[in-house]
């Protein structure tokens, strides 16, 4: 059956008030009444009592059952925005998080000041949110995007198409866990945000992310760290030397975190928090501060 766009838009909030506030109830009715029906937000306000077509309502009514049953917005969407950047995703990628632009903005001020053409790692890179953020920054950076999953990589070229940065930003299949294979070459930087969800935190996620989100890209491991291990064990060896290494991290992980890479020759040089106020990221150096003091 066929309604106008505004009976389409207030059936759809009174539906999300049952699990929202009304400002959210609001903002996801309105944002995927967009989306549905290919219009702004100005073109709906004055085309509200005209009818939607019935594919836009059929496309509405089941959108709304989607999200009603705990799917995540961006999955519904098919995108969703990163560091200024509208990126596709879908359920073989965790979703773009505000958190994650800390070690995007790190990794991006660190890589201004890079030699020339500067070869950056984004590793378990995902929807390639974080690399595509500081290619998108840094004019002259060589990214390559790398991740265990075939089908998240197969996200993340699409990423690289969508902002036309298949010139200087590139994907490969490697395994963080794992030692790299040798025609990855040197780096100048690593970014990553790998799994960090320790096992307890495994079993209290909410139902939109355990029910949807892709576990391979949430498990850190019993106490959360098993990546930072392996990658500063594994790669490395794929730093230049004096290289830089970036990462996320979760909640109270920071001492751990650094404590690892401290552990392994790294100096740590800048953590930094989100916009939460929350610490979230840190950068190091491979090399003992004394012994690049006395090159």
């Amino acid at each position: 059956m066929v309604k106008t766009f505004a009976t389409l838009y207030l059936e759809a909030r009174r539906a999300f008030l049952e699990i929202e506030d009304q400002q959210t109830a609001s903002l996801l009715a309105r944002n995927l009444l967009c989306y549905v029906s290919g219009k702004t937000n100005e073109q709906i306000l004055a085309d509200r009592e005209k009818y939607a077509c019935e594919d836009v309502c059929d496309a509405m009514e089941s959108s709304v059952r989607r999200i009603l049953e705990g799917e995540p917005l961006a999955y519904v969407l098919g995108e969703w925005e990163f560091y200024g950047m509208r990126l596709y995703v879908d359920k073989n990628v965790l979703i773009p998080r505000d958190d994650t632009c800390a070690v995007a903005s790190l990794a991006i001020k660190k890589g201004l000041f890079l030699d020339q053409d500067p070869r950056i790692l984004d590793l378990c890179t995902g929807s390639g949110c974080i690399g595509l953020a500081v290619a998108n920054r840094v004019k002259d950076a060589k990214v390559t995007l790398a991740d265990v999953s075939r089908e998240a990589l197969a996200v993340a070229k699409k990423n690289i198409s969508l902002h036309k940065l298949t010139g200087r930003v590139s994907c490969v299949q490697a395994d963080a866990l794992a030692a790299p294979s040798a025609f990855l070459g040197k780096f100048d930087m690593i970014v990553s945000n790998p799994p960090y969800v320790t096992a307890k935190e495994m079993e209290e996620l909410p139902h939109s992310v355990k029910g949807y989100e892709p576990h391979l890209a949430l498990y850190g491991g019993e106490d959360g760290l098993d990546f930072y291990r392996a990658i500063v064990k594994n790669y490395t060896s794929v730093l230049k030397p004096g290289g830089y290494l970036c990462f996320e991290f979760g909640m109270g992980q920071g001492d751990d975190v650094c404590k690892i890479l401290e552990d392994n020759g790294y100096t740590i040089l800048e953590r930094t928090r989100d916009d939460n106020d929350i610490e979230r990221a840190v950068l190091a150096q491979f090399g003992r501060k004394e012994d690049r003091d006395g090159d």
